[in-house]
């Protein structure tokens, strides 16, 4: 988790650096346009990033992609410490930016390999719980350090994941796929201990990975991807993933200071933002909880439905403390669902055979989008006004919840099996 907490950590870390590049005394005077760059720059090569993290994973195991991740990671925040110039921003947010998306489809993936059907839900939360704690670690460190201080710091997250991963085993089922019944077997038992629920389960991946094996190649890879056991997942993931960019969350992310200048909230932007941070760490350990409760279903549409009158109330709000209120609201809202919910399910609903592929694929579309979002974002402001912005995402989170009713599937407490087998008999109908 200490990777995932550095993506949390590059995404919140330009609510601190910006202002303080912006301030009379910056070490590194920027445009107005240079810091819309120093902030979507990040973003730029998360797309990439995920095609390459989904094809090393299944090329060198989920192990070896996290590993690998980690060092490129270190790399772009010790150039961000050392800055001198714009241009060693660039780079060093570049290269932070491409390892978020790296390690984007890596996590969800193994964490859903590795885990129970009981379990799964609630670890595959935690994900979206590290991406917070990174945001409040973030503008923690840019609130009280330099800047280059902060980003020293943030060096040493994926350092420790680059060694912690060590001691883990490799995937089970990479290892099943791969004719290594041995040491997938050893792999499963290590995760998941004895039990004959766990037994029943084990056989049959290492059966369908028999299968799988002997019927399949990466020759063969366009056949799988055209068939609607990809497609309709894929359709899913796509468009949820839109939706939850589309409704603002990393746009509130990057620019909260600005956006809470513009609101006219008369609190203090930097305290507001630690203390946003602390309310979205807090409502991802109340997602991970509602994750072992209920379905991915209703927490989906309720989440999208109350981020959608959060931010329309934003919209028709005045100056007060009613914006923070209803900021809060928003944070609360997209933190139990629209947030974790695709990272959750981006690791359970694609075939085992396309699984990289799928998740790589899908969290590409999610930068790609991301990296739209946040360069927009000052441009959509500027030309509707923050009224109108809170308008706009309102009516993708409104417009997100009837499709999320419509074809969001149920993945809770099934196997990773019984999901794929739902989605291929859609091939045998077809």
């Amino acid at each position: 988790m200490a990777a995932i907490t550095s993506s949390g950590m590059t995404t919140g870390f330009s609510a601190v650096l910006l202002p303080q590049l912006q301030s009379p005394d910056s070490v590194i005077p920027i445009s107005d346009n240079q810091a819309t760059w120093i902030a979507s720059v990040a973003a730029l090569p998360m797309g990439p990033g995920s095609v390459l993290g989904g094809v090393i994973m299944e090329r060198l195991g989920r192990r070896a992609a996290h590993q690998l991740v980690c060092v490129p990671y270190v790399l772009g925040w010790v150039l961000i410490s050392l800055a001198r110039n714009p241009a060693m921003l660039y780079v060093g947010r570049f290269l932070t930016g491409l390892c978020v998306g790296m390690i984007g489809p890596v996590s969800p993936v193994f964490i859903a390999e590795t885990s129970g059907p009981a379990y799964r839900g609630v670890l595959l939360a935690t994900v979206s719980l590290a991406v917070a704690t990174g945001i409040l670690l973030a503008n923690l460190l840019g609130t009280f350090l330099h800047w280059q201080l902060a980003a020293a710091i943030s060096a040493i997250f994926p350092l420790v994941c680059y060694v912690g991963v060590f001691w883990v085993p490799e995937s089970p089922a990479w290892l099943a796929a791969r004719g290594r019944r041995a040491g997938a077997t050893a792999a499963f038992h290590w995760y998941r201990g004895y039990s004959p629920d766990g037994s029943k389960e084990l056989r049959d991946l290492l059966n369908k990975h028999a299968t799988v094996r002997a019927k399949y190649t990466w020759a063969e890879l366009w056949v799988e991807i055209r068939k609607m056991s990809f497609l309709k997942p894929f359709v899913v993931m796509v468009v949820f993933f839109s939706v939850m960019q589309f409704s603002g969350v990393n746009a509130v992310a990057f620019y909260t200071v600005t956006i809470l200048n513009g609101v006219g909230s008369g609190l203090d932007a930097f305290l507001a933002t630690n203390i946003i941070g602390l309310i979205r760490v807090l409502m991802s350990v109340v997602a991970c909880i509602l994750a072992r409760r209920f379905g991915r279903r209703l927490l989906a549409i309720s989440s999208s439905l109350g981020a959608a009158a959060s931010l329309l109330g934003l919209g028709a709000v005045g100056p007060g403390w009613a914006p923070v209120v209803l900021l809060v609201s928003y944070i609360c809202f997209i933190s139990i669902g629209l947030v974790p919910l695709p990272w959750v399910m981006v690791g359970e609903v694609f075939p085992s055979v396309v699984r990289g592929f799928g998740s790589g694929a899908s969290t590409c579309h999610c930068f790609l989008v991301f990296f739209a979002v946040v360069k927009t974002g000052p441009d959509l402001i500027a030309s509707v006004g923050i009224h109108g912005a809170f308008y706009t995402y309102g009516a993708v989170a409104l417009g997100g919840a009837v499709f999320l009713y419509a074809f969001l599937p149920e993945t809770r407490n099934r196997t990773l099996q019984d999901i794929e087998d739902t989605y291929c008999r859609t091939d045998r109908l077809a």
